[in-house]
Order: C-alpha cells, then structure tokens, then sequence
C-alpha cells in the first residue's frame, strides 16, 4: 500500500507541475505547443541527459549483448506491456483486440518462457500498442497542450495523465526485492534507449530545429495511433 501510495503521490505531482506551467504560458508559443519556452528548455536538459549518460549506457549495451539476448530481454518486457495493452484495447470496447492481446500474454508467459521468446506472434497473435492516454483520446478526452515531461520526454497533457496510470500500473515497480526491482526497470531503460538507436542519426540528419523535428513526429505519431493509423481528414490539434 506505501508503494502505491508513493506512486499516485508522484503522479499527482507531476499533473501538478503541468498544470500551474499550463497556468504559467504566455502566448510567445505556437497553438499546438503554448508552452514551447519551457518546453524547449526541458527538452534541452533530457536531450543533455541522454548524451552524457544514457546513450553511452546503451551503446555499451548493444555492442556487449549478442542481438538474440537483446530480443529475448525486448520480449520478456513486451510480454508485460501486453498485459495492459489488453487491459487499454478492453476499456476502449475493442473486446475481440484486448482478448487477443491477453491470450499473447497467456502464450508467451507460459510457452515463450515468462515472454522471453515471443511465440505469440508466430501463432498469429498480432502485437499492439496502446497505454491510457490513447484510452483517453480514445473517448474524446481533448490532447491539451504539447508538454515536455522531465526524463520522459515528449506529451501532452492527456498523455502526461495517462503516463501516470502507466507509471502507477506497472507490475514491475510492485516486486518487493529492491534490488530486483531496481535491476529490472534500469534494464528496461537501457533496453528500450538501446532500440532507438538506428533512429538517432536520421533525426540528426533531418532535423535543422531537433525539438521541433521531435514535437512534430510525436503529435503526427499520436494522432494516428489514437484512430487506429485512420486518422479523420479535419487537421485539427487532438
């Protein structure tokens, strides 16, 4: 209970911290991002952060881990996001798409060896992708301003929101043995900056205004997975 209680304490803060910058906007930003000021200084710090510590840890990761373990760890924690992928697809009415994200779940913890091996997909279970935020959007909660998450990085509002019920769900951070615990999920960053990789250098080599390059694809990415890759024809900021 202390720990859930630690995790809805830091999630209220961090809506908090949204909120009263929200509140704190002048009109010097664009309609899609009103906060671009502050967020372009944040952005600032974590793209700082990543090239001093994080992508060199990664990189050191993937050039000492042969790719069939770094497939295995992807996996292992693909299997967990696939639990609450089903959970996101059910609470969005798509029944026969969280069924299917649930039996993955159920096949490749117990065949894939707790996900490690992902025979799911091989016995024709498709792997999807949804969290809270598109659940919210899903639902017609509105995108709220473009908003740079400390360590995070790139939201809106509603996804800020819908990353703390992420944050909050997650089995992971509930495993009693810290050093476990605190193992898996520094692991799971390493991992997931280590897949990213390939994508730095086109965003180098295209971008002339990276955090601008950055916002855009992210607000473009959103988009079209809160409708599924159908998006509706009206250009409006959701």
């Amino acid at each position: 209970m202390k720990t859930i209680s630690v995790r809805f304490k830091s999630g209220a803060m961090l809506l908090l911290t949204v909120l009263v910058t929200a509140g704190c906007a002048t009109s010097s930003g664009s309609e899609k991002d009103p906060l671009e000021g502050y967020n372009r200084a944040m952005f600032a710090f974590n793209d700082g952060l990543d090239k001093v510590i994080l992508k060199p840890v990664a990189k050191g990761y993937d050039a000492v881990l042969p790719t069939p373990v770094r497939t295995g760890v992807t996996n292992f924690f693909g299997n967990i996001a696939d639990l609450f992928i089903g959970v996101n697809n059910l609470l969005q009415g798509k029944v026969s798409t969280g069924a299917g994200d649930l039996g993955r779940v159920a096949v490749n913890t117990t065949v894939g060896l707790l996900g490690v091996f992902d025979v799911a997909s091989s016995m024709g279970l498709e792997k999807h992708d949804e969290d809270f935020g598109q659940t919210f959007g899903r639902w017609g909660v509105g995108s709220g301003a473009y908003f740079v998450v400390p360590l995070f990085g790139p939201r809106t509002v509603r996804d800020t929101a819908g990353l703390v019920l992420d944050v909050a769900a997650d089995p992971v951070g509930y495993i009693d043995h810290i050093p476990t615990r605190n193992t898996l999920l520094a692991v799971r960053v390493v991992n997931d900056r280590a897949d990213l990789l390939p994508a730095d250098k086109v965003i180098e080599e295209a971008a002339l205004d990276k955090y601008s390059y950055v916002r855009d694809a992210y607000l473009q990415h959103r988009r079209s997975v809160i409708y599924d890759g159908n998006p509706p024809r009206k250009a409006e900021f959701e």
